[in-house]
């Protein structure tokens, strides 16, 4: 088991070496020649960590500039003691720092999501996956539901503040949502489906108003909901100062680049270019006030050199040149093992990682054969799922005997909501190879000509499995849906196409099996997953890129769906929750095949330690301390020889 206190003799002889190694890289900053990333780390697979890193090593010399907006010496001046740098998040140029835009292109300032990144904007709540529950961050204490749920009271904390000193408000907040609806976001286009206004009753009271349909009820108070953790509250003055400068012309305030933001977070600008994104903190930060964290963040910059590949990004995490990796490294486990790297996961032991998310199968059931439960559920029973997650994740999973499938990821918090005993006579063995023949066989579907092919309606069942090429953890999971099909009499053949257009295939319809990863944790889960799983709103999309891919009809499903909204009883959430699971597990249109992070989490503690492990008494998520409830661990870290 690899623990913290019996690496400090390795950590501190790992800094020594660092520390000459950093003295003779000068002032050079970051060397890293790409202006175009690599595939994202969280739906990519492994790459060859053999390649040349970029590294992100800097001098310690006095930043005595900064308070300046930056220049390329400056970001050669870094102090390494000062600095935490990243990995995996940001790959090419930084477009904008607009939340409105519809391609900013900027990861470590704008991610809005379940769980929000919190660097630079902030959002109301954070949510925390660990205890499912969203923490006051510019709002002072829990929402408040009207008795009908169709209105959402929120306080603003006294304390907040922008970064030039004025209080955040309620109208900041009702000026946000009308920005993001007047000008026809991304973001405002969806929610406004869910929330018709939200209005400032005075300086520090705003109240989201939700959208209701002819009955007076309210069409979605989960997914309404979800905009707590998830907006980027922006200044009402500063939304002003950018509608003027572009005329009020809507597409153009969409492409602004707001390089001047105001923002109310712990970190704000300092410098990008094609090499690297860095990040000062604000000593004036309103947070270190008693109503939030009572102190600043400990790193004083935040630096993420923008890698050409996973290959370089994991060799300089390697080298110890990043602090905090969100890469998918195939058995990461030998890097603290057999070699001795003071490297951290999450957990001490396999899975590593916490698992939020379940990359999964879909078939089209509107394909022959495809559209038939037998065929469906024998490919399903066949696959070799232990096999997956010991090669594809290397065992960066639990797996299936550790928590059995259902629409739930594996967090405590979600099992909770699932009766896991009413599902075991719908669960099946792994690779159960004979049981799927004896399904087919007792459907009347048979191999007739001899040539090892299953037919139906006279045709073999040939079908194609697709995900993107490179997608190496994802292409050999394939490659064992593969070898399943052909166990049971079933021709699957992989099929790794660029990942345009594989895009185009699955949003359109145009696959046979493909491969997904849905919803992760948040506030609107494990709802958000079960519609990404089955629910028929998505089958009359012309373009779908929101779930259900194989146009799955199920009239209980869209029942249940329809009601969970506006369920509030616990245990009849559960028995929805667990019907839901009960159909996938019968009628198989999808087929979750491990176990993954929202987030990879490794941390190199060559420099810096203490940040977030499993039972350590900070309820603080790995959430590459910068998501969600996850930025906490940015108030706790420490120095190694500090």
């Amino acid at each position: 088991m690899k623990k913290r206190n019996m690496k400090v003799l390795a950590l501190l002889m790992t800094v020594t070496m660092a520390g000459t190694m950093l003295a003779g890289c000068g002032d050079s900053g970051s060397t890293s020649t790409g202006s175009s990333g690599g595939t994202t780390a969280s739906s990519s697979g492994t790459a060859d960590a053999s390649s040349d890193a970029t590294a992100a090593s800097s001098s310690t010399a006095d930043a005595s500039s900064e308070d300046t907006t930056g220049s390329d010496d400056v970001v050669g001046e870094l102090p390494r003691n000062e600095t935490l740098y990243f990995a995996g998040q940001q790959w090419g140029t930084v477009n904008d720092y607009n939340p409105m835009s519809a391609n900013s292109n900027n990861a470590m300032v704008i991610a809005q999501g379940d769980a929000s990144r919190v660097l630079v904007y902030e959002t109301l709540y954070m949510w925390n996956p660990l205890d499912a529950k969203m923490y006051p961050l510019l709002a002072d204490g829990d929402p408040v539901w009207n008795d009908n749920r169709t209105e959402i009271t929120v306080k603003i904390k006294a304390d907040a503040k922008w970064n030039d000193g004025t209080p955040v408000t309620a109208k900041d907040v009702a000026a946000t949502y009308h920005a993001h609806v007047d000008y026809n976001s991304s973001t405002g286009a969806e929610m406004k489906s869910y929330i018709a206004d939200v209005v400032a009753q005075d300086d520090s009271t705003v109240v989201f108003k939700l959208t209701t349909d002819d009955s007076g009820e309210a069409v979605n108070p989960v997914l309404a909901e979800r905009y707590l953790p998830m907006l980027y509250i922006m200044q009402e003055n500063y939304l002003k100062t950018v509608a003027d400068r572009n005329n009020n012309d809507a597409e153009a305030i969409k492409m602004d680049k707001m390089d001047d933001l105001v923002t109310s977070g712990p970190y704000k600008k300092y410098f990008d270019n094609d090499q690297n994104v860095v990040l000062i903190r604000d000593d004036n930060y309103w947070g270190q006030a008693d109503s939030m964290w009572g102190k600043l963040p400990v790193p004083k910059y935040i630096s993420h050199p923008i890698f050409k590949d996973n290959a370089a990004a994991t060799t300089a995490f390697q080298n110890g040149d990043v602090d905090v990796a969100q890469i998918f490294i195939t058995d990461l486990q030998k890097l603290w093992l057999e070699q001795d790297l003071p490297i951290s996961t999450y957990v001490d032991e396999a899975p590593y990682q916490l698992c939020m998310t379940m990359p999964t199968l879909f078939f089209n059931t509107e394909v022959e054969g495809l559209d038939q439960v037998a065929v469906r559920k024998a490919i399903a029973m066949a696959v070799d799922y232990d096999q997956v997650i010991s090669s594809a994740m290397s065992g960066q999973s639990p797996t299936f005997a550790d928590v059995p499938r259902s629409v739930m990821n594996p967090t405590d918090g979600e099992q909770a909501m699932v009766d896991q005993d009413a599902l075991k006579e719908y669960q099946w063995s792994n690779a159960d190879v004979e049981g799927a023949k004896k399904l087919l066989d007792d459907a009347g579907i048979v191999d007739t000509d001899g040539d090892g092919i299953r037919e139906y309606n006279g045709k073999n069942l040939s079908y194609k499995a697709e995900c993107p090429t490179g997608w190496s953890d994802w292409n050999a999971t394939l490659e064992i849906v593969a070898a399943a099909g052909k166990n049971i009499g079933i021709n699957i053949e992989t099929y790794f196409p660029e990942a345009a257009n594989y895009n185009t295939d699955y949003s359109t319809g145009n696959f046979e099996i493909t491969m997904q990863s849905g919803p992760g944790t948040s506030v609107a889960n494990p709802y958000m997953r079960c519609r990404f799983f089955m629910s028929s709103d998505y089958n009359d999309l012309e373009v779908n890129f929101s779930g259900n891919f194989g146009h799955y009809q199920n009239d209980r499903v869209d029942e249940i769906l329809a009601a969970i909204p506006h369920e509030t009883d616990d245990a009849k959430l559960k028995d929805y929750y667990t019907e839901l699971s009960k159909i996938m597990l019968e009628d198989c249109p999808c087929v979750p095949l491990m176990y993954r992070p929202q987030v990879f989490h490794e941390v190199n503690e060559s420099v810096w330690t203490n940040y977030p492990q499993k039972d350590d008494g900070t309820n603080v998520p790995p959430m590459d301390c910068t998501d969600g409830y996850g930025v906490a661990a940015l108030y706790n870290l420490e120095l190694i020889d500090g």
